[in-house]
This record gives structure tokens, sequence and C-alpha cells, in this order.
């Protein structure tokens, strides 16, 4: 029997987001995290199937690219994106958010110990997690959060979160408990002076459909610049029609195992190709899609390396 919502600690979220909300999300994780067809945006979830890590392997090794892939998957490099924008208050201008995305941490092991060094020398004013703590999308959790427990540590706040399709929301407790502020459609100021931007973030939309893009858009003031997170960018039509100036997300490791030049063999998600990694554009509104700094099914990666990423806002005019 599932335990009661007290029993996990969730009282605190329950005040915040509403006990409909909580328990809708974990009566579907009891009755869909482990499902292998029909999980939300997905006929077939090949993150769930128990043979996918094996057959990738054993194809990698007849090629000759395991230990390449290997290795590629432990490198984490630091990628920089700027935006510039008519709608951004002056006092936000340079303005640095600090992007990490798709951790895995008990698939991630290596990565994740270069994470730390590599994030304390790092300038920048708020960082932003868009999800994916765990490596399996169900299952205990708290290995993987032991795993990247010292990278949160190295942040400077303000941190912010969102959960993606490998978390439960039994995680929240811990993950706040580490100094994140976890979003479940909600939004929050972030004010210099009499000036302000808003940050937003939804809960999963790819396998819970559990985003609510209006509701976290509700208290934005429309001539105000806005950010949403996303776990994944699958939801950029709706973001764009509610007023988001810039959306950051993860969730398709920019396919992990990609052809030369960067093309993607496979990517998770319903989306045209050239919002699978990287900074886009869709109408008015701006997108970064991060390629994550962990690996999901395998700790391997080819013409795909990991990433944190700076991005920088610019007042444009």
């Amino acid at each position: 029997m599932m335990a009661s919502m007290h029993e996990l600690g969730l009282q605190d979220l329950i005040k915040r987001i509403g006990a409909a909300h909580v328990r809708r999300r974990l009566n579907d994780e009891t009755e869909h995290e482990a499902q292998l067809f029909g999980q939300g945006t997905l006929f077939f979830n090949l993150e769930n199937s128990l043979l996918a890590p094996s057959v990738i392997a054993t194809a990698l090794k007849f090629a000759g690219l395991y230990g390449r892939a290997r290795q590629n998957a432990d490198r984490v490099c630091i990628r920089r994106n700027e935006l510039a924008s008519g709608a951004l208050p002056r006092g936000f201008d340079g303005f640095t958010i600090l992007h990490l995305s798709d951790l895995h941490g008990d698939l991630s092991a290596g990565a994740m110990r270069r994470l730390p060094g590599m994030i304390a020398d790092l300038a920048y004013d708020v960082c932003v997690l868009t999800g994916d703590y765990r490596g399996q999308t169900f299952g205990p959790f708290d290995k993987s959060l032991d795993y990247i427990a010292p990278v949160i540590a190295a942040l400077k706040p303000s941190v912010y979160g969102i959960l993606g399709n490998h978390d439960t929301i039994r995680m929240t407790p811990r993950l706040e408990a580490m100094g994140i502020r976890m979003l479940f459609n909600e939004c929050e100021a972030i004010r210099r002076g009499n000036e302000a931007i808003y940050l937003a973030g939804v809960d999963d939309a790819h396998f819970y459909r559990a985003d609510d893009i209006g509701k976290a858009a509700a208290p934005i003031p429309g001539d105000a610049f806005s950010i949403l997170l996303s776990h994944t960018p699958e939801v950029y039509r709706t973001a764009a029609a509610a007023g988001f100036d810039l959306m950051l997300s993860g969730h398709t490791h920019g396919g992990q195992l990609c052809l030369p030049g960067g093309m993607p063999i496979k990517l998770e998600a319903w989306l045209p190709r050239k919002f699978g990694a990287g900074a886009w554009r869709y109408g008015t509104m701006a997108g970064y899609t991060s390629v994550g700094a962990g690996t999901s099914l395998l700790p391997v990666r080819l013409n795909c390396p990991a990433e944190i990423t700076l991005h920088t806002l610019r007042c444009a005019g």
C-alpha cells in the first residue's frame, strides 16, 4: 500500500500547491512510472526497457566505440548562451543564469565528481535545474540524490528546480532541504531594486502530463520579462502562447549518441530536431535545450558532449 502523503513528508508541499496535485502525481507514479507503452507523450518508452542498456552497450562494443563513448560521458563542458530582449529591465542587463539539467546522479558518477570543481569558480546570479535527478524512471532515489548532493552544495543561492520524467514527487522534501526552491506550476519574482523579472516552473509534461503553464504564468504581469523552466521542450507552443520570453529545458540529452556533426540517432521527444539541443527560437520566444550533464540508460556519449550552461541576458536596443 502506498504510504500516506503525511508519511512521505509532503505536508509543506501540500500547503503550497494543494493536496489534489500531490495526490494525482503520487497515483500516476504508482500506476505508470515503469510503463513501457503509452506513457505520456510516447508510444514506446525506451528508458523503461530492461534490455535497452545491454543492447546499446553490445552495439557500441561491436563497433569499437564503447571505450570512447564511456570516457566521453564523464567529460562535461561549459557552454555560454547570450540572449538579447527588449523586454528585459535595464537593471538586469548582464544577469546570468547557470543551467544544469539531467544529472541522473547514479548513472553519471564520473560527471557528478567533476561538477563541484567546475561550478565553484563560475560567476552567475541564479542557478536553475531542469529535472531528472535519478537514473531510472522508477524505484529508489536516495542513491541518486547522494551523488548530486555535493553538486548542489557547490552552488551559490538562489537555486530553483523542477522535476523531470525520471523523478518522483517524493524527492521534493530532500531536494528542498538541499536549498533548491522547487517549482510546481508556480512562479517567483526576482527583484533588483524596483525592477523584476519572473521565473516560472512546471511539473513534468512528458510522462505525467502534470504541467499547467497557464497557472504558472497567471501571476506574471503582461509586460514583464519572464522565463519558463520545463523539463521537456515539447511544450514550446503553449509556452510561447502564454507570453514567455525564454524557455529553458533539458530531457533530450541532444540524442546522447549522435552521428558526426551532432545529428541525433534518436530523440526521446516529439518536437522538431532543431529544438533538440542548444539555442532556438519559436515566434517571439527564445529557447534553450540543454543536452544535460548526465546520461540516460547507460553512461555513454558520442558526438554530443555533456554540458552545463551559462545564459547571459542582455537588454536589446
